[in-house]
């Protein structure tokens, strides 16, 4: 795995826009925002094409400008790490347009984004050899009040602290909108950990270790089979240190999760798995279907493996998020109903 070097306090952020843009309220004043607490802090900040558009479908532009935006904005020595503007719908269409050989070429950098960008920090892992950080994208930085999920994301691509821990409360529903785009996060929700040992829950869980990679789990799933689908020679790489796998759900609910997982496992991407960290599920959270919840939709898949299962983990959609440096060799720990996670590069 090759790991970008850590941005320093003069270098120059790069925007991009392979997912949604930033073309509408409150999204565009957030990005402003974000922007100009970077500047202050002596970043520059350099504007893909597309990061302002809306005339793609899902995305911010066709495919075909969004793909050729990210390769040129990864292979320029004009940034020095790249964060996405959102998260979208169809970013899964623009991997025809991303030259994949030049990103590999390339010196390696960071890129940060979440959601529908597993379309690329996942492959960025699997196909390049490269880490990447799945984190928020440049919107969430233009809060007023800066969370300290924000900061210890800061901290983390700026090399400052390899070491990320959960947070005691979460958001349920977002204050942020066109009249409170600068809201923090609406932590109103207790953090509660549940943890499993296979499929039965427990009180304590062991250290677990291994090379941590994943991302949203709607995305994860449409990549399987695909010819991005490059899991078998990834796990066959890393087989010694194994897999630690985080996953998330934005629009899936339990059944969908259960689908998902069952396309993955039958896959065989879990055949190295040392451990799961699974996030809070946005549409399915404390939903039940059929008998099935959140917990059941996933152990009933994943608690053959036999290996440490961390659930409502302070991962994905529901803020606050801890930044994941996917593609990190991972030391997790869960003690205190906390989850803490110490990058190794």
């Amino acid at each position: 795995m090759r790991y970008p070097d850590f941005i320093n306090e003069k270098g120059t952020i790069g925007l991009v826009a392979p997912s949604f843009g930033c073309s509408f309220e409150p999204y565009k004043s957030c990005m402003d925002a974000a922007i100009k607490r970077f500047k202050d802090m002596g970043y520059q900040i350099v504007e893909g094409p597309n990061c302002r558009k809306s005339d793609g479908i899902g995305i911010s532009s066709t495919p075909e400008n969004c793909g050729k935006e990210l390769t040129d904005y990864y292979i320029s020595s004009d940034n020095d790490m790249l964060i996405t503007c959102g998260g979208g719908e169809l970013m899964c269409e623009t991997l025809d347009y991303v030259d994949f050989d030049a990103i590999k070429a390339a010196k390696p950098k960071w890129y940060m984004g979440y959601s529908d960008n597993t379309n690329f920090t996942f492959l960025l892992n699997t196909i390049c050899d490269v880490a990447a950080i799945y984190g928020p994208s440049i919107g969430a930085f233009g809060q007023d009040i800066l969370h300290e999920s924000l900061q210890d994301t800061i901290d983390l691509f700026t090399g400052k602290n390899l070491t990320v821990s959960g947070y005691d409360k979460f958001e349920i529903e977002s204050l942020k909108s066109e009249d409170n785009p600068f809201a923090s996060f609406n932590v109103t929700e207790k953090k509660e950990l549940k943890l499993f040992s296979g499929s039965a829950q427990v009180n304590r869980l062991p250290e677990f270790s291994g090379i941590i990679t994943g991302g949203c789990l709607d995305c994860l799933a449409n990549l399987v089979g695909t010819k991005y689908d490059n899991v078998e020679a990834f796990n066959e790489k890393y087989k010694q240190e194994g897999v630690i796998w985080f996953v998330e759900a934005c629009d899936l609910n339990v059944m969908s999760i259960r689908r998902a997982l069952w396309n993955l496992d039958r896959a065989g991407w879990f055949k190295y798995a040392k451990g799961f960290i699974v996030g809070r599920p946005a549409a399915a959270w404390k939903e039940e279907l059929m008998g099935l919840d959140q917990y059941s939709a996933v152990t009933g898949i994943l608690g053959k493996y036999n290996v440490p299962i961390v659930m409502d983990a302070d991962v994905g959609h529901l803020a606050p998020m801890v930044p994941i440096i996917s593609g990190a060799y991972t030391k997790v720990s869960t003690e205190n109903n906390n989850i803490k996670l110490e990058y190794n590069l």
